[in-house]
């Protein structure tokens, strides 16, 4: 597995934001399937349904259910056909690694579970780079070895 991509990467990926360009440029040169695990894709899930309880409490937050569906409904058509593959991880091997990072970069760094746990994915899965647009998260994966891309 050369790419791990974390939750920004594919946010935008599916929706427009200001890294869409850099995301989908990047995602239509891979020559492979892109890899992801379970918790990415659970976490850009949740994300997308967040956005919609936002927007239902406040128009000027988060996006409209139709936006939701059809993000959601892009997500599954490049999983059906192959485009976005789930990889298996070793979630207790997993958790080791995130527990190691977590000891030796959160107290210094401020780091997100999520941030951590999608770093520990990429390494046990062996990926050379990761794929993100969260400055943090890029920091904590090239400070263990990880390049970053786009």
């Amino acid at each position: 597995m050369n790419f791990f991509p974390d939750t920004s990467f594919l946010c935008a990926l599916y929706r427009e934001q200001d890294n869409s360009t850099r995301a989908r440029s990047f995602y239509q040169s891979l020559d492979e399937p892109l890899g992801v695990s379970v918790a990415v894709a659970f976490e850009f899930r949740q994300s997308v349904r967040l956005q919609v309880f936002l927007n239902s409490k406040d128009s000027t937050k988060g996006y409209r259910q139709t936006e939701a569906a059809r993000v959601l409904a892009k997500l599954a058509h490049n999983m059906a056909v192959g485009a976005l593959a789930i990889v298996p991880a070793d979630w207790p091997e997993v958790l080791l690694i995130a527990e190691r990072l977590s000891v030796a970069h959160t107290i210094q760094g401020g780091h997100r579970s999520w941030d951590v746990l999608h770093i520990a994915t990429a390494m046990q899965l062996g990926a050379k780079t990761l794929l993100s647009f969260d400055l943090r998260q890029r920091g904590l994966a090239a400070a263990n070895g990880l390049k970053i891309a786009p």
